[in-house]
């Protein structure tokens, strides 16, 4: 398992191969990378905080609980904190199982539980100012079903 909290951007494919480097046992790898998205238009910046050391604890739980419930091989967590442009890759999560199945549910779990119990808090700048993103209904009811 790695969990990695940065300011910086990470080179996605580079990170995709390193993970899937050497891999013997395992049928299955699965990647998921999130990107600033831009839906109502006028979007110039997104600001991402977060509190050292309790994030990594939240997502190192969060890992640790997809590694419990799916035959995990490995997993890996990316977040980016700081001020991203829209387009710019915000979060990667890589899962290698011996099966599909595994690997991607586990990967979908932790998507669900990175987007409504990581400790982040997101920030949009628009031309007209600056707004603190909501939780959304849909984030906590995709919950449910794990």
């Amino acid at each position: 398992m790695r969990i990695a909290v940065q300011e910086g951007p990470f080179d996605l494919g580079a990170e995709a191969d390193a993970f899937a480097r050497g891999r013997c046992v395992s049928g299955a790898i699965v990647t998921f990378t999130g990107v600033v998205r831009d839906v109502a238009g006028g979007l110039k910046a997104m600001e991402i905080e977060h509190y050292p050391g309790m994030t990594e604890t939240a997502l190192t739980e969060i890992a640790t609980e997809a590694e419990r419930r799916w035959a995990l091989e490995d997993c890996l967590i990316i977040h980016r904190h700081g001020t991203l442009a829209p387009g710019e890759m915000i979060m990667m999560v890589a899962t290698a199982a011996l099966h599909r199945k595994d690997a991607f549910e586990a990967a979908e779990y932790l998507m669900d539980y990175l987007k409504s119990r990581a400790p982040f808090w997101k920030r949009e700048i628009t031309g007209d100012g600056a707004e603190w993103v909501a939780s959304r209904d849909e984030d906590e009811a995709a919950l449910t079903r794990w």
